[in-house]
């Protein structure tokens, strides 16, 4: 089976609880803030990526389920390593802190990979 999406709803209650969980996974952290911009086309990235939304509200969409599930704050997204989807369009700035697995630019980490571009996991 391919690598789904997953939302854990009312994971965190801030800052404390996030770093908390970013220690325990080992991630390295950073901050984004996410305008309200058109959504890319569906894609995937190389690596695993936890999102903890700290303030705005937007949806992302399973490229696998084809659910448009919303996410907003106290939240945590957990994109797995070549899981489709597609970010959405929020009608605010979404904060997150992001956190990896290794030391990269947020560029370099989630380069936008086309569905068919054979690296992706299975």
């Amino acid at each position: 089976m391919a690598p789904q999406i997953r939302i854990e709803k009312k994971f965190h209650n801030g800052l404390a609880d996030v770093m908390q969980d970013i220690t325990n996974t080992g991630f390295w952290p950073t901050t984004l803030v996410s305008p309200p911009t058109p959504p890319p086309d569906l894609h995937w990235h190389r690596m695993e990526a936890h999102g903890y939304v700290m303030d705005g509200t937007t949806w992302i969409l399973d490229g696998e389920t084809g659910k448009k599930l919303i996410i907003e704050p106290g939240d945590k997204l957990i994109i797995p390593t070549g899981a489709l989807h597609i970010e959405g369009e929020g009608e605010e700035d979404v904060t997150y802190i992001v956190a990896i697995p290794t030391t990269q630019t947020l560029t370099q980490a989630f380069e936008l990979l086309l569905p068919d571009h054979p690296e992706r996991p299975q």
